[in-house]
């Protein structure tokens, strides 16, 4: 949940490079960063406490640099402050990590044995100062890596400088991304294709276990078996402008206008493997991607005709399981490094599973994992609250119920191709709702609460209403199963308390409407989200938003798109930092 970037050169400033490229990663944490470069023979440290643009007020640029390391922090160990923001340094080494090291305390008393001190409250100094003891028993950095390998436990991504060696770098690798750019005459290291993609497209994924030596010149990767490796070189097949706002205010916003874009690219997605020889199917992921498979619960059940459980890929790795080679476990993540959800798939592949993952990063941890990749194509997404990359997992769901489907005279599977093509026109049109959003939005920023109620699939998409609006604007709120109301948690509900109720399910419409008629007459203030097809006139209601429909398998794309732009409105409303979250980060790597 940190990111990283080094680089080794003499075709640019060192230092233009690590600013640009920890920008570039400040999505995934926040809290603090720091630079490190050597200058006329002599390592520089400069970090603080805040975002990027506090750490440039404190550099020098017109230091001249050809070799450097940088790091964006999301707080793991130890509280936010400058002495614990990296980069971290003993005597010779200096690092930055991602990553947590499990067994930094055994270690840190075993070094303090040894006359070390420290003057930070982090895991990261115990693994710079064990390297540094290794360092000066071997004089040797790959040995010492080597050893600070059998020694570590836990997940890190390390970039680091020796200063004996001021014309290297070396990367360290475990459950943690990290991946190597290859230029001319000089070469990157990054946790993500985004910090160094303006300028270069060519990288090594680096596997769990793997280091390297890297120079301006070369890149020499050995594996876990501490063997010398050639490595494939892939080509990042984006751009520039993915990581640009391209005139949007927020990323947010550009990436909730650029879901339409998504889902034509994804039309032509066909790599949808059979899954009928299953008897059931598990799903295991974190956040909104565990949301999506809820989503994905509700299709698979209703239209291949087997049993789904959706479990939380950190609660899935600690509890008894009832799974085996009949189970087919769907891992889903935007990143594809998730830990929880990565573990989540080494589980169910001892106990004999198929793993599918459905995955937006091509070759991340998780994609290489799987027996079957699905990839999302979404495309980079930068906003720390998922949006393009959330509703292109829903797409894939339905295309795997669609292709899998047990019942094949079904009206919506016989008109999903048609229905299918039409999405991204209706999805735009759902997007011209913003006027009548930013007029609920102003109202709901000045609440305490808010509260989305649903049956059904409706359920499943009130829990990524919710938690869009908790991440961005710091608002409580909650999703509820509407049934559930009169089993304790309508006593929630006061004068004016918001209460979004999502209907679109023609089977159950009449009884969440009775639900909101409910909530209504105790005096909460009722927004009422529904297609043109169940739009029923009342008195149950304050706001109304309709939405077209077109397809079951489809809809819940289009119904989550309203709900999106209003957790947006109402945290802009409240001049919340939308694209970086206080507490949060885009990819999380440790657990």
């Amino acid at each position: 949940m940190c990111g990283i970037v080094g680089y080794i050169g003499k075709n640019k400033k060192a230092l233009n490079v690590l600013i640009n490229g920890l920008k570039h990663l400040e999505y995934r944490g926040y809290d603090s960063s720091g630079i490190a470069y050597i200058k006329d023979n002599s390592l520089i440290i400069k970090k603080t406490v805040g975002r990027i643009n506090d750490l440039e007020k404190i550099i020098d640029n017109d230091d001249y640099a050809y070799i450097g390391i940088g790091h964006t922090r999301w707080a793991t160990h130890g509280i936010v402050n400058k002495v614990n923001s990296h980069p971290h340094k003993c005597k010779h080494i200096t690092i930055v990590h991602n990553g947590i090291i499990e067994n930094y305390q055994e270690l840190k008393n075993k070094l303090i044995d040894k006359g070390y001190t420290f003057k930070s409250d982090t895991d990261t100094e115990v693994a710079a100062v064990l390297l540094e003891y290794l360092y000066e028993k071997n004089n040797d950095i790959l040995l010492s890596i080597k050893e600070f390998k059998q020694k570590v436990s836990g997940a890190y991504a390390i970039a680091l400088i020796c200063d004996k060696e001021k014309d290297t770098l070396y990367a360290i690798k475990k459950n943690s991304p990290l991946i190597i750019g290859l230029g001319k005459d000089e070469n990157f290291i990054a946790s993500d294709v985004p910090a160094i993609i303006e300028y270069t497209n060519k990288y090594i994924t680096l596997n769990d276990g793997d280091y390297a030596k890297i120079t301006k010149e070369e890149v020499f990767i050995f594996d876990n078996d501490n063997k010398q490796v050639n490595y494939n070189i892939k080509t990042f097949e984006g751009n520039a402008s993915e990581i640009n706002k391209n005139g949007f205010d927020h990323f947010m916003l550009k990436e909730i206008y650029e879901q339409p874009a998504v889902v034509r690219r994804m039309i032509s997605l066909n790599s949808v493997p059979d899954i009928s020889r299953y008897k059931q199917i598990l799903i295991v992921a974190c956040g909104s991607a565990m949301h999506a498979g809820l989503v994905g619960k509700y299709l698979l059940e209703t239209y291949v005709d087997k049993p789904v459980i959706v479990e939380i890929a950190s609660e899935f790795r600690y509890k008894k399981l009832f799974i085996d080679k009949n189970t087919l476990v769907i891992a889903i993540s935007q990143s594809g490094e998730t830990a929880d959800t990565l573990e989540a798939v080494k589980v169910a592949k001892k106990h004999k599973c198929r793993t599918l993952g459905i995955i937006n990063v091509p070759e991340s941890s998780i994609a290489r994992e799987v027996d079957y990749v699905i990839y999302t194509e979404a495309g980079s997404e930068i906003a720390v609250a998922t949006t393009k990359a959330y509703i292109a997992q829903v797409l894939v769901l339905a295309k795997l119920a669609y292709r899998n489907c047990a019942i094949k005279d079904l009206k919506e599977i016989n008109n999903f191709q048609i229905s299918l093509k039409k999405l991204p026109v209706i999805m735009e049109e759902i997007l011209s709702l913003d006027k009548k959003v930013k007029q609920i939005a102003k109202v709901l920023s000045k609440q305490r609460d808010i509260f989305y109620i649903g049956r059904g699939i409706d359920y499943a998409i009130s829990m990524e209403a919710s938690l869009k609006v908790k991440e961005i604007s710091y608002i409580h709120s909650d999703a509820y199963a509407a049934g559930e109301l009169k089993h304790g948690t309508i006593s929630l509900i006061e004068k004016n308390t918001p209460v979004i109720g999502i209907v679109t399910d023609q089977k159950i419409a009449s009884k969440t409407i009775s639900n909101l008629k409910e909530v209504k007459a105790r005096g909460a203030n009722v927004i009422y989200l529904t297609t043109k097809e169940l739009d029923s006139e009342g008195d149950f209601y304050d706001y109304k938003i309709i939405i077209k429909n077109i397809n079951p398998l489809l809809d819940p794309i289009l119904t989550i798109i309203p709900l999106q732009l209003i957790a947006y409105y109402v945290a802009l409303e409240r001049g919340c930092d939308i694209d970086k979250p206080k507490n949060l980060a885009k990819s999380v790597t440790v657990e």
